[in-house]
């Protein structure tokens, strides 16, 4: 016998369990169709398809069992329980439709949908927006609601499977999918069973620990319900009021959550049950015999009225109606009376009434809720195409799903495409992104996505972005990636055009750049940016040669003037020939003196000259000078783009003892460290502490400090004495 093929005893239970089935009262299968379909699964039975799942059952009595508890406990009924046993035998949509219509084969459709998005990671799976790509993808509810009772109904069984990994990897997506869902549609009963089970076979020790806690508690637990029932049932049967008292104690898993949300032993957790009233009325009467009820409660114990909750006069959107009051019971322990009626109760435990917002749990896409919030109403009236319609276009509004190959599931705007895709994932992917690959078939960068489509990302080495893709993307992530990108581009390209010109200019000798000049030529040659200009020299859009002739033709009016300029003395270099912009040459000395008259020269802020450093002039654009250090930070960019502004300079006479200079000491964070920095500075001769600025950190301080100084000699001194300071790291000039 093939390993899948079917027993005896299977055989015989598959015929049990589907006349069973037929004459189940929700399922409304009609003789026919009930024989055309023991005929059809007779066929595949005989051609030997895989009949068992990873933990050894048989698919077709799995799929029988679940479809009598989705009839019995949801009310399930019409062809989706055909297409739920067809899709047990790996049924073909298209062969399906064939045989048994239409709506058989486009159900069986959706539960393949749910089936490929299930191959996702186990942590994708645990998101909301998992969950709601999870619904609209199927877009059939029905075949959502024969999942959840499919999940349940393997839970129940895999307690002994040997399959380990399996079943771990069953009672994570019963956690994290199946039971959300179900809390959402109200489903609490089946909800807090797959809770249940789950936390069993992940957390072996915690739910037996809970269990047994239970056990050993019942009896006591059981007694002080009875006692704080008895007085109420006693006055409400006097009254004439039909209801039943009830304790429902909380499920393992509610009583694991409090554990681990108060960090607390089994014995903390308080609240482990609470009382319900559940009264036999009438519709028109209902109202008022659960605010009798409620006024018999608050007269036999003393009430709360902080925790008091009424979802009668105003019921909760999902359809939820109940009277919540907390009281105080024997043994001054407080307790959670709930009281509504048989159909409310009704509602509340099986209905898909409103258990999800009643909890507050939340979902992330209006659309899912919007849906959801009609499936109570469509299942009690038997409306099909309410349960079926598909969600695909409503659900994600505002929003795409798609996925990683990796199986990670990313959420995007709509409309959103294979490159806002890409820039999402990471910016060195959009940047080199040429198109993509969904289901085996390439696409460009503006192709639409589409939720479930799981994307990868294509790449060239020699993709750049360009300005155009602005229009290609949608997300704003995107767009501000795409511009970064584009403009370091630019920059780059300015450099590559910048080298090429300079190189013309130093084979045709036309002397150092002039940025002036340059400036002046690319507004006449119609550029409003330099970048443009920059740009088309690196794509050869423009002749260089050309421009390099207009250039020396500019830069030959310019420097006419200055060709015979005659060699001049320091003195002779006043305030009056800077102004007129007669620029020193190579040769001028400028000789640095407090008492020189009729020159505009300033000390340079970025380097703060001492006397005694090395020091050159730079004219500026309002033909003045500034003294830089030879070893200032700028010095470089100054000597290699205006060379023809730089005028060497010396120190004439002695420090005057007014320059500012900055200090940065770095050292432990020690009692009275500061106060021996200040000390020694203000015992040094002609050197005076302008500003002092401390920052302390993780055991350690950062000190900058402005003096004024004569000389460097003097500077270089006052430093070694910062030095032997105990504590100090290190002393530096800025």
């Amino acid at each position: 016998m093939k390993e899948n093929a079917f027993t005896p005893q299977e055989k015989t239970a598959l015929r049990q369990e589907l006349r069973a089935l037929w004459r189940e009262q929700n399922a409304r299968v009609t003789l026919q169709e009930a024989r055309q379909l023991e005929s059809f699964l007779e066929k595949c039975i005989a051609q030997g398809e895989p009949m068992r799942d990873a933990f050894g059952l048989n698919r077709i009595v799995c799929a029988l069992q679940t479809m009598r508890l989705a009839a019995h406990e949801i009310g399930m009924r019409g062809h989706v329980l055909r297409a739920f046993l067809l899709r047990a035998v790996n049924a073909d949509p298209s062969e399906a439709e064939k045989l048994f219509g239409s709506d058989v084969g486009e159900t069986l459709r959706a539960f393949h949908r749910a089936e490929e998005l299930l191959e996702a990671k186990t942590e994708t799976k645990e998101t909301d927006d998992f969950r709601n790509l999870f619904v609209s993808r199927c877009g059939d509810m029905r075949a959502i609601l024969l999942l959840i009772a499919e999940c349940v109904n393997m839970m129940r069984q895999v307690k002994d499977a040997p399959a380990e990994a399996e079943r771990r990897s069953l009672s994570l997506l019963a956690a994290s999918l199946y039971a959300p869902i179900a809390h959402k549609l109200g489903l609490y009963t089946l909800k807090s069973e797959l809770e249940d089970l789950s936390l069993k076979y992940l957390e072996h020790d915690a739910y037996y620990h809970i269990k047994d806690k239970l056990n050993e508690t019942k009896k006591s637990r059981d007694a002080y319900i009875e006692r704080f029932i008895a007085p109420l049932r006693k006055k409400l049967d006097a009254d004439g009021i039909k209801c039943h008292i009830k304790g429902r104690t909380k499920s393992i898993h509610s009583i694991w959550q409090k554990m681990k949300k108060q960090q607390c032993a089994f014995e903390g957790v308080y609240d482990l049950f609470a009382i319900r009233v559940i009264i036999d009325a009438p519709l028109a009467e209902e109202m008022k015999q659960c605010w009798y009820v409620f006024s018999v409660v608050t007269a036999e114990y003393e009430s709360n009225l902080k925790r008091m909750r009424d979802w009668l006069s105003k019921p909760k959107s999902n359809g939820y109606e109940s009277l919540h009051i907390t009281v105080r019971g024997p043994e001054d322990k407080w307790v959670e009376v709930q009281i509504r009626t048989e159909r409310m109760d009704e509602v509340a435990e099986h209905g898909l009434a409103a258990h999800w917002r009643y909890k507050g749990i939340k979902a992330a896409g209006g659309g899912v809720d919007d849906w959801l919030a009609g499936i109570r109403a469509a299942l009690e009236t038997g409306d099909e195409n309410t349960l079926s319609h598909n969600l695909a276009g409503t659900i994600h509004e505002q929003s795409v799903y798609v996925f990683s190959p990796k199986g990670d599931l990313y959420k995007l705007p709509i409309g959103a495409t294979v490159l806002d895709f890409a820039y999402l994932i990471h910016t060195g992917l959009g940047n080199r992104c040429v198109g993509g690959r969904i289901n085996g078939r390439n696409v460009p960068i503006r192709h639409k996505l589409e939720s479930g489509q799981r994307v990868e990302i294509l790449t060239s080495n020699t993709q750049v972005p360009k300005a155009d893709w602005l229009n290609v993307v949608v997300s704003s992530r995107a767009k501000a990636k795409i511009r970064a990108a584009v403009n370091d581009l630019a920059a780059a390209e300015a450099g590559i055009a910048r080298e090429i010109l300079e190189r013309k200019l130093k084979n045709r000798k036309l002397g150092s750049w002039d940025e002036g000049t340059w400036n002046k030529l690319i507004k006449q040659l119609g550029y409003k940016e330099t970048n443009d200009f920059y740009r088309d020299i690196a794509d050869e859009r423009i002749d260089v040669n050309n421009v390099i002739e207009q250039y020396a033709a500019a830069l030959g009016r310019e420097t006419r003037e200055q060709d015979h300029i005659p060699v001049r003395r320091a003195e002779e270099f006043n305030f009056e020939t800077v102004q007129q912009r007669t620029l020193p040459t190579a040769d001028d000395v400028l000789v640095i003196d407090r008492n020189l008259k009729g020159l505009d020269f300033q000390i340079a802020r970025c380097c703060s000259p001492v006397y005694g450093d090395e020091v050159f002039g730079f004219v500026t654009s309002g033909g003045g000078i500034k003294i830089h250090r030879k070893g200032c930070p700028n010095a470089p960019a100054l000597l290699s783009r205006f060379p023809y502004r730089i005028v060497k300079a010396r120190w004439a006479g002695k420090g005057t003892g007014k320059y500012p200079i900055t200090l940065r000491v770095v050292g432990n964070d020690d009692l009275g460290i500061v106060n021996n920095i200040t000390s020694i500075i203000s015992k040094e001769e002609n050197i005076m502490l302008r500003s002092i600025n401390i920052d302390s950190n993780d055991g350690l301080f950062s000190g900058v400090l402005t003096v004024l100084v004569d000389d460097t000699q003097r500077l270089t001194q006052l430093i070694k004495k910062l030095r032997t300071v105990r504590g100090v790291k290190a002393v530096s000039r800025s």
